[in-house]
């Protein structure tokens, strides 16, 4: 999908208060180009988190994002794609499980608009985490709602808070529902874990009809793992206690 303003206004703030030690991907290699009817929202977002600079200074002569994200403290960012037809420096599948040479390799992983065009979606989640550095983060912004025909799927905050934080155990630092269009009426709306409350999150009215993204910041940790299985956090707890509960599980082992 490429870096538009609010992605821009999310990188700009994680910069702020993450930077990667070593190595940091880009899945697919994600363009950048200042978006005319929102120019004077680059600026302001730069002096709000205090950097010094201005849109211009973050581009580059092919459109691409790799200056922006060095300039923004990410260093050289290396790209992954299933093809090199747009230059990516790694190339992979993230239907199949990465080589074992990228795993545990990454401080920083930025997913702006990739998984949602991979048909093996748990494949790609997993290869992800195997790709992360323990300590490492990955930032995401797939289509929650209003990006019809754009790819295979749109997502739910269900799948961060399942997948990640309790099938995964690492650490959901954001995770939200991001309007492509700054100041929307309905703005940004932050997702809590709907296992605190036992029941599906409450959504009507709150998300709009426009493009809006699911974007999510989630750590690995030193206790973070592989999952055997992932279960959707209602019906996990409608399940406990129940006399049959778990007799039917058909969990494969990670290696």
């Amino acid at each position: 999908m490429g870096i538009d303003f609010v992605l821009f206004d999310r990188l700009v703030e994680l910069s702020t208060r993450y930077r990667p030690a070593e190595r940091s991907l880009m899945l697919g290699r994600q363009g950048f180009r200042i978006q005319t009817t929102f120019r004077q929202e680059y600026e302001r977002t730069l002096r709000r988190h205090g950097i010094d600079g201005r849109r211009f200074d973050f581009l580059q002569d092919d459109g691409y994002a790799e200056t922006l994200m060095r300039k923004l403290g990410f260093g050289e960012v290396e790209t992954m794609d299933f093809s090199d037809y747009e230059g990516a420096s790694i190339l992979h599948d993230l239907n199949r499980k990465p080589p074992r040479e990228l795993e545990n390799s990454f401080d920083f992983i930025f997913d702006g608009g990739t998984l949602e065009h991979v048909f093996n979606v748990p494949q790609a989640l997993e290869g992800v985490f195997r790709m992360l550095r323990p300590g490492g983060r990955i930032v995401s912004a797939n289509g929650l709602n209003g990006w019809h025909g754009h790819g295979m799927y749109q997502f739910n905050p269900e799948l961060v808070w399942t997948f990640w934080k309790r099938a995964c155990n690492c650490r959901v630092i954001d995770c939200r529902a991001l309007p492509e269009t700054p100041h929307s009426q309905y703005g940004p709306v932050v997702f809590n874990d709907p296992a605190e409350r036992g029941h599906r999150l409450r959504l009507k009215d709150k998300i709009g009809p426009e493009r809006t993204y699911l974007y999510y910041e989630v750590e690995k940790t030193a206790e973070s793992h592989l999952p055997d299985f992932a279960l959707q956090s209602d019906y996990e707890a409608k399940w406990q206690g129940h006399d049959t509960a778990g007799v039917t599980r058909f969990a494969e082992t990670r290696s």
